[in-house]
C-alpha cells in the first residue's frame, strides 16, 4: 500500500500538535506500508527526515517539501497555503492520501479529483470553532473555511482524534455521514520521554533561564493562541500561592495583537506576584523534555482542545496534569486520578469563550493551588499519568486502528468499482 500525507508542518518545521502527530505517524506507519510525506516550508536534507523506528520495516519513508510560490510571497496566508496545495495536488501518487489540518485539506480534495485518489483526512482542529483565526487572516479565513468544508464533505474517512472531536465535528458539518467519521486517538512514543541522564546537556535549560529546581514549579507549554487560554492563565496566576515558580513555554503567537495582550498580561503579573519566567523561543526537545521532567505540575487552560497532545506528553514524564475540562481533554486526563479537570461552560457560538470566565480563573488557581499543596498526591497522579499515556496511546495501536480504516476505504472503493 502506498499512502500520500499532507501536512504543513513535519520536521524540522513542527510547531505545534498536529505536526507531532503528523511526524510520529508517518514514521510507525512507515514500518507498514510505503509512506510520502508532502509537507510545506521546503526540501528536506537527508538528516532531517526522521527515522523510521522498527528493525524491519514493511515500508518505507520519503519526505517531498514544497514552498511557497515566489509570485504569492506578498500575498494572504490563506493564499499561500493555496499554492502550496496545488503543488502538492499535482504531485500526489499513492493508493490513499491522508491530509492533516485545512492548509493540507484543499490539496487532498484537489488530489482526489485529479487522480481519483480516496481521500483521508484528520481533524486535529476546526476552523468553525476558531473565529479568532481571522485575527491572523483577514478575508483569509473565509477561504480556510471553505477548503476546510469542501474536503471534509467530500472526504471517504474523516479520522477524529477524541469522541468529543467527533461530536464537534459532525456538529459544524451536518452534511458528513456519521459512519464516516472515526475516532483514533492521539498517541504518544514513550521511550522519546524518558528521563534524561544527569549529564544530559538538556538540563542546562535551568541554568540558562535561572529556574530554581528546589521551588515547586508549574509548567505551561503552547502556543500564545486564543484556543490555548494562556490569556486565562496569567489572570489565574494572581490566585495562585506566590511561592509557587511559573515557567511559561509560550511562543509563535498568532497575531501581533494576542501577543502584546500576553505581554501586557505578564508585566502585571510579573510585578504583582514575581516568581514567573517567560520562555518565548520554542525549546528544542531535550530541554522541553528536561523541563518536564524537573517541574512538579502541568496546567492545560485550553478553551479549544480536540485531544491535547501536551497533556499525554506531560503525562509521559510522570507529571500530575491541572487541564480545562474542555474537547478530547477527559478523554486523557483522568479528574483526580492523573490529575485535576476545571470545568467550564462555554458559548456556543464556535469561540469556545467560557460563559463565567471569572469561576473559569478561580477554578483554575484553586486546582492548581491543591496540586502543588500535596506533593505526594501530586506524585502519585504522576504515576498513574504516566501509566496511562504508556498503556492506552501508544503510537504502535494508533498506527494498526489508521492502517484499518485505509483498508475499509480500499474495500469500499473495490466494491464501488465492480
Amino acid at each position: 500500500m502506498k499512502v500520500d500525507i499532507l501536512s504543513r508542518e513535519y520536521p524540522p518545521k513542527v510547531y505545534g500538535g498536529a505536526g507531532v502527530h503528523a511526524e510520529e505517524l508517518s514514521k510507525v506507519l512507515a514500518e507498514r506500508v510505503d509512506v510520502t510525506v508532502r509537507a510545506f516550508d521546503g526540501p528536506r536534507a537527508e538528516n532531517e527526515i526522521p527515522e523510521i523506528p522498527g528493525d524491519n520495516p514493511k515500508g518505507s519513508l520519503k519526505v517531498v517539501g514544497y514552498d511557497v510560490p515566489k509570485e504569492l510571497q506578498e500575498a494572504n496566508g490563506a493564499l499561500k497555503t493555496f499554492g502550496v496545495d496545488l503543488q502538492i495536488a499535482d504531485d500526489v501518487d499513492a493508493d490513499i492520501i491522508h491530509a492533516h489540518t485545512w492548509y493540507a485539506c484543499l490539496a487532498g480534495y484537489l488530489a482526489k479529483m485529479l487522480h481519483g485518489t480516496p481521500l483521508v483526512i484528520t481533524a486535529h482542529s476546526l476552523e468553525p470553532f476558531r473565529p479568532w483565526k481571522r485575527e491572523q487572516l483577514g478575508g483569509g479565513y473565509d477561504l480556510s473555511s471553505w477548503a476546510e468544508r469542501d474536503a471534509y464533505e467530500h472526504a471517504d474517512r474523516v479520522i477524529a482524534v477524541s469522541a468529543g472531536m467527533r461530536e464537534d465535528i459532525l456538529s459544524a458539518y451536518p452534511n458528513l455521514d456519521p459512519d464516516k467519521v472515526v475516532v483514533v486517538h492521539n498517541g504518544i512514543t514513550m521511550s522519546q520521554f524518558e528521563i534524561p541522564a544527569d549529564d544530559d546537556p538538556g538540563w542546562k535549560v535551568f541554568e540558562r533561564y535561572n529556574i530554581d529546581r528546589n521551588k515547586p514549579t508549574l509548567l505551561f507549554v503552547g502556543r500564545i493562541t486564543r484556543q490555548k487560554g494562556l490569556p486565562y492563565l496569567l489572570q489565574a496566576l494572581h490566585f495562585v500561592d506566590p511561592g509557587i515558580q511559573v515557567v511559561l513555554c509560550a511562543g509563535a503567537p498568532d497575531t501581533p495583537e494576542i501577543m502584546n495582550e500576553v505581554k501586557t498580561a505578564f508585566a502585571k503579573l510579573d510585578e504583582e506576584r514575581g516568581n514567573i519566567i517567560w520562555i518565548e523561543e520554542m525549546l528544542p526537545k531535550p530541554e522541553l523534555n528536561a523541563l518536564e521532567h524537573g517541574c512538579d505540575a502541568f496546567i492545560c487552560p485550553s478553551i479549544y482542545e480536540p485531544l491535547g497532545i501536551v497533556n499525554l506528553e506531560a503525562m509521559a514524564c510522570g507529571l500530575p496534569v491541572v487541564a480545562s475540562a474542555t474537547g478530547g481533554i477527559p478523554e486523557v486526563v483522568v479528574d483526580g486520578e492523573t490529575g485535576y479537570l476545571v470545568p467550564v461552560d462555554q458559548l456556543h457560538d464556535g469561540t469556545g469563550t467560557p460563559t463565567n470566565p471569572d469561576k473559569f480563573v478561580h477554578d483554575m488557581a484553586d486546582a492548581i493551588n491543591r496540586i502543588m499543596a500535596d506533593p505526594e498526591k501530586a506524585k502519585r497522579m504522576g504515576q498513574a499519568g504516566y501509566e496511562r499515556a504508556r498503556d492506552s496511546f501508544s503510537w504502535e495501536s494508533i498506527a494498526d486502528k489508521t492502517v484499518k480504516v485505509y483498508e475499509d476505504v480500499l474495500a469500499e472503493q473495490g466494491k464501488a468499482a465492480e
